[in-house]
């Protein structure tokens, strides 16, 4: 068994390293739509609002795996239709299984990041955001100054369950074709017979990136709220 998987190690770094690489990418687009959707929720602009809503239902309530497949094939149909309009002779155009892995997966989590966001707005406080603009801030300042700041404090908590959800998340993406440590497992199990080994060094490494982000996010709670603690 250890002669199998010293054999497949090398293949299992390198799928480790595209399970980093998706997460990064995803993370950010998480905290993109994450942020906007908040942003919408709580905009004055009835529309702005029902297509928040619709963003959050759709993706919250769809099944994970047929976001990932819906996305997948839905954007070569719908980016080779687009093509042809340009350039008649077009065959076929299609997201690679990188990108519309980290696309779909930041939508899905994205989606759940938006109700975290709008509930920490929510939580900060009202006469903070009063006192900037009484001191002529713009309201793009209030945001970023003021606003922005405290409502990452408060989202962090859930914000890290988020992270560990995406980090999960990336195991669905070798369906589509992306040889990260899934994929790997998968052709390892089919060649050497021993697919329990195989799958639970995934488990491994999925626990070790898990343990990572948790870490992580502890450390950043507790600088984020340290004076807070002092103040007490």
């Amino acid at each position: 068994m250890f002669e199998e998987l010293w054999r497949w190690s090398g293949a299992f770094m390198q799928g480790s390293l595209v399970i980093l690489l998706v997460f990064i990418v995803s993370l950010v687009l998480t905290v993109v739509w994450g942020l906007i959707g908040a942003s919408a929720k709580l905009s004055g602009n009835r529309a702005v609002r029902a297509a928040a809503n619709a963003y959050t239902v759709i993706f919250r309530g769809t099944p994970e795996f047929l976001v990932l497949l819906l996305l997948y094939f839905g954007s070569a149909v719908t980016l080779t239709a687009l093509a042809k309009l340009v350039w008649p002779q077009t065959r076929f155009v299609d997201l690679s299984p990188f990108w519309a892995g980290s696309l779909a997966i930041s939508l899905i989590v994205g989606a759940a990041a938006t109700e975290t966001f709008r509930g920490a707005f929510l939580g900060v406080d009202q006469g903070q955001i009063e006192a900037g603009r009484a001191l002529g801030l713009r309201r793009s300042h209030v945001f970023f100054l003021v606003r922005l700041p405290q409502m990452w404090r408060l989202a962090l908590p859930s914000f890290g369950n988020h992270m560990n959800s995406l980090v999960k998340d990336t195991a669905l993406i070798s369906v589509i074709g992306l040889q990260e440590i899934m994929f790997t497992a998968d052709m390892a199990a089919s060649t050497n017979s021993m697919p329990f080994a195989m799958y639970f060094t995934v488990a491994l490494i999925y626990l070790a990136f898990t343990t990572i982000i948790t870490a992580t996010m502890r450390r950043l709670e507790r600088r984020a709220n340290r004076f807070t603690a002092a103040a007490r």
